[in-house]
């Protein structure tokens, strides 16, 4: 944003000129360009839009990142304290939701331009992971198979320790004669599921979460890349302390529930009833771990009261993009010692954050996680302690 008018595609303190639409500059001309402007490492950038700062130095963007953190706590009245921002490498995002459309002459997959539904391919993509990259060519023919001309499905894409899993949506209906055109495709993917239904499945698709081995639900929820994974691990087992009981909330498939009981009982609770019997199916496979029970409830309809928290050393919370208001309210009165407070987005953290350390908690470091690297999402974590 310079002067009111948005500038795409530029950084703080450059000198630009272009022709004024409204209010962008669509087509900006870098006259002065910062010491911080880099060349995009990815050929796709100027036109896809599945990155925004490619044009940035790396220390820029993770600045800017820990400094969107700041600015959120800051209008609540806390001050952040940066502990660390922890960066993703590229070619390492591991599972996306590509677009794919039938065309006449074939398919396109790959991420939409900018502020427009038309696809561009991304052969050259810097983001994902390679193996993703090289399913591009067999994803176009699925889409063929499944799109409508013209029509559009989501390709949901995760890679998984046995192999690729694809689940999609938006496809026609399937039958036998797209069962007979999709066998020939089926060795790229370890499992293919059509509008939510099972299609084709090599192996059951497979991932590791702490010492657990966990076969997740088609398109479900998986932190972006491992490295990212482990970075926020790391600060809810250090959030955490020696608590001996801890309460899971959002608790997903399991990916701070089974770190954490490995030196405590740990208490799951999740609204998706696939994503608890997953849970619960790697709970009994796996070896070494303190005892995990269930539940599968609605925590923003019904949040654990502070009654029922009370059996709990300690909690960890991992809302969605909304955050978790109602439960947080119930935590904030709750006689917890310690709260592992993970969010990927900075605005509802600091709205929850704030009735925290409005009932007497006091925050502290918080570490910045950049799993979606070159792009807006940003992801944190941090402890909330009594004094």
């Amino acid at each position: 944003m310079a002067g009111g008018v948005f500038v795409p595609r530029s950084l703080p303190g450059e000198v630009v000129t272009g022709d004024i639409v409204g209010d962008r500059m669509p087509d900006p001309k870098i006259m002065t360009p910062s010491p911080d402007r880099v060349a995009a490492p990815c050929a796709h950038f100027r036109r896809c839009g599945g990155c925004a700062v490619q044009h940035a130095s790396d220390g820029f963007v993770a600045g800017w990142k820990a400094q969107v953190v700041r600015d959120a706590l800051a209008r609540v009245g806390i001050e952040a304290v940066i502990a660390s921002v922890e960066t993703s490498p590229p070619a390492t995002r591991r599972r996306a939701a590509l677009a794919g459309r039938k065309t006449k002459k074939g398919a396109q997959v790959g991420f939409h331009v900018r502020a427009s539904d038309e696809i561009v391919a991304i052969p050259d993509c810097h983001v994902l992971h390679p193996e993703i990259v090289a399913a591009l060519p067999v994803l176009e023919q699925v889409t063929r198979l499944a799109a409508a001309r013209g029509a559009e499905v989501t390709l949901h894409v995760t890679r998984t320790e046995t192999g690729l899993d694809l689940a999609l949506e938006g496809a026609k209906p399937f039958g036998r004669e797209e069962m007979a055109a999709l066998a020939p495709l089926a060795p790229a993917f370890v499992r293919i599921t059509w509008n939510g239904e099972p299609a084709l499945q090599q192996v059951p698709p497979h991932l590791t979460l702490g010492r657990a081995p966990v076969v997740p639900p088609p398109g479900a929820f998986l932190q972006a890349t491992e490295a990212g994974e482990a970075a926020l691990v790391a600060g809810v087992r250090a959030g955490l302390g020696d608590a001996g009981s801890v309460v899971d909330l959002f608790a997903g498939l399991g990916t701070f529930a089974f770190p954490a009981a490995e030196t405590a009982a740990v208490h799951a609770v999740e609204g998706a009833r696939d994503l608890v019997l997953a849970l619960e199916q790697g709970a009994r496979m796996a070896t070494g771990l303190r005892p995990i029970t269930t539940q599968v409830r609605d925590l923003f309809r019904d949040p654990l009261t502070t009654a029922e928290l009370a059996r709990f050393d300690a909690a960890i919370i991992d809302p969605p993009r909304a955050g978790a208001q109602a439960q947080v309210e119930e935590l904030a009165r709750a006689d917890l010692a310690r709260i592992a407070f993970v969010s990927c987005n900075p605005a509802t953290f600091a709205r929850d954050a704030a009735v925290l350390v409005a009932a007497g908690w006091r925050m502290g470091a918080t570490t910045v996680v950049d799993q979606f690297r070159w792009a807006p999402h940003i992801e944190l974590v941090t402890t909330f302690e009594r004094p």
